[in-house]
C-alpha cells in the first residue's frame, strides 16, 4: 500500500494551522491587554472627620495574582487649604483580599469613625459572599497618626 501526498494540501493545512495559532495568540494578547487597563486601585470607603482628619480605605489590585488585592487605609490631616497625608497602614496582610468582592457591593461590611482625639476606627471587609465578613480590625488615629487599637 503507498501514500501519496497532495503537496498543496500539505501547504494548506500548516498554513490554516499558522493562522489559527496566529488569531489564538491575537486573543490572548487582548486579555492581557484588557487586564493591563483594568483599575489597579479603588476607593471602597471614606470619611470626614470634622475639620481635622480624612480617612480612606483603597483596594490595590496584586500585581502578581490578577485575583488577590491588598487593602490601604490613609489617614489626611488637613494643610493648606487642603488634604496631605500624614500616615498609611495595611488593613489585614498584603494580597490577603479578592479583588472582586472587594470591589464589589457590599464589600464594606463595617467602617466605624469618630471625631474625637484620638479618633477610633473599626474596619470589616467582605471577604467572600459565602465567607461573609472579617473581623473587625481597630485601630486609632492620634495626632494624624494611626495605631492598632
Amino acid at each position: 500500500m503507498s501514500i501519496v501526498r497532495n503537496p498543496s494540501r500539505t501547504v494548506a493545512t500548516a498554513a490554516g494551522a499558522l493562522l489559527m495559532a496566529a488569531a489564538l495568540g491575537t486573543a490572548g494578547a487582548g486579555t492581557s491587554t484588557a487586564e493591563a487597563a483594568a483599575p489597579r486601585t479603588r476607593l471602597i470607603a471614606s470619611s470626614v472627620l470634622g475639620s481635622d482628619y480624612k480617612v480612606t480605605l483603597t483596594a490595590l489590585r496584586s500585581t502578581q495574582d490578577q485575583y488577590a488585592a491588598s487593602v490601604r487605609l490613609r489617614v489626611y490631616t488637613r494643610s493648606d487649604g487642603g488634604w496631605k497625608e500624614s500616615d498609611r497602614v495595611t488593613v489585614g496582610d498584603v494580597d490577603g483580599w479578592f479583588w472582586y468582592p472587594l470591589t464589589g457591593s457590599g464589600a464594606v461590611c463595617e467602617f466605624s469613625t469618630a471625631s474625637t482625639e484620638p479618633a477610633p476606627l473599626t474596619v470589616s471587609l467582605l471577604v467572600t459572599p459565602s465567607i461573609g465578613c472579617s473581623r473587625p480590625a481597630h485601630y486609632v488615629v492620634k495626632h494624624g497618626r494611626v495605631f492598632t487599637g
